[in-house]
């Protein structure tokens, strides 16, 4: 992959993280979504990833994928869950 498709990749990861974390931040701090539902969204989300990583071409960014979700998930991240 070139520089430039490696760089909107990155971005395109970055921005769907973003949106994400906002719309969940959002539903729960609005009581339209309990924070157990959310983590349990995030910890299906790794699982999935982490499942994901030895099956596939691009196990590393599975991996890395799921490490995130996981940072998320111990309160590391901008994600607000209790």
């Amino acid at each position: 992959m070139g520089t430039t498709m490696a760089n909107q990749a990155g971005a395109a990861g970055h921005a769907a993280l973003a949106i994400c974390e906002s719309l969940l931040l959002s539903l729960t701090e609005n009581k339209l979504l309990a924070v157990d539902e959310a983590r349990a969204i995030l910890e299906e989300a790794a699982a999935a990833n982490r499942n994901a990583a030895p099956r596939s071409a691009d196990g590393a960014q599975h991996a890395a994928a799921a490490g995130v979700i996981e940072l998320i998930l111990a309160g590391r991240n901008s994600v607000r869950f209790g």
